[in-house]
């Protein structure tokens, strides 16, 4: 996935929107996907979840990453209200959740932010 994706996604999501997001939302979305590890992999996901809903298994399958990463990466979002889940245990289904969409405009600052980390050092995949 290029980072490219993740403007388009938030081009097309935004269209709708009339306000900005709010600056503790930005704040979130910077901390969960550029100031920990595995970011990187939290922004494929959404982006991944953008398009339809999954679950850990069917995620981790199109991702081509373990099972137990993917649950672990799930987890970070859920916690931060970033996914929603419908159902319990193995068939729980992931989906982007509402706040996430009204705040989709601050991914763009997320996306800039990771490219320059790309750019420049390692980033944790």
């Amino acid at each position: 996935m290029e980072l490219v994706e993740i403007r388009e996604l938030v081009r097309e999501r935004s269209a709708t929107l009339t306000h900005k997001p709010d600056r503790d939302a930005r704040r979130l979305l910077m901390y969960v996907f550029s100031g920990t590890r595995g970011g990187y992999t939290r922004l494929k996901i959404i982006s991944l979840l953008s398009d339809r809903p999954f679950n850990t298994n069917q995620i981790a399958s199109e991702m081509s990453l373990d099972y137990k990463a993917i649950q672990h990466h799930l987890t970070v979002l859920e916690k931060n209200n970033l996914v929603a889940k419908v159902g319990e245990k193995y068939g729980a289904i992931f989906h982007l959740s509402n706040y996430l969409e009204t705040n989709i405009l601050a991914l763009d600052d997320v996306a800039t932010k990771l490219e320059r980390k790309l750019n420049s050092k390692k980033v944790y995949l």
